[in-house]
């Protein structure tokens, strides 16, 4: 079973979608220049990132150099070769892509005062 993670960062690149063998599998690969806490603008980490299927469709609504943050599962397998050494994939799948400032909102707007209902809050109910 797969994990779910979630990552903020700057579009880097944003590959084409490729289709691989002859029963219609499509992939698309894209780069993100992480952002999000504890990341130190000095050294910088890139991270790429894979769409499949119909998930390619999810990069057409981004251009590089926007924030966003990606949702993906993390998982791997290994594959084993007659004659070659084992290998280990690691993928990092994306699920659900979305503008850094979407990501998030909170439940109700705070007022300045603490009071989660605004100003305009009557608290006089009928009930």
């Amino acid at each position: 079973m797969s994990k779910s993670f979630d990552v903020q960062g700057v579009l880097h690149s944003i590959g084409a979608t490729t289709e691989y063998g002859s029963n219609g599998f499509t992939k698309r690969e894209f780069v993100i220049k992480l952002t999000g806490e504890g990341e130190n603008p000095d050294y910088p980490n890139f991270v790429a990132l894979e769409l499949i299927k119909d998930k390619c469709a999810l990069m057409d609504q981004y251009q590089v150099g926007e924030e966003v943050v990606a949702h993906f599962n993390l998982s791997g397998r290994l594959w084993n070769a007659p004659g070659k050494p084992e290998k280990c994939f690691t993928s990092l799948q994306a699920w659900r892509v979305e503008r850094a400032g979407n990501h998030a909102q909170s439940a109700a707007p705070i007022s300045p005062d603490g009071d989660p209902f605004g100003q305009d809050y009557d608290d006089d109910v009928p009930f």
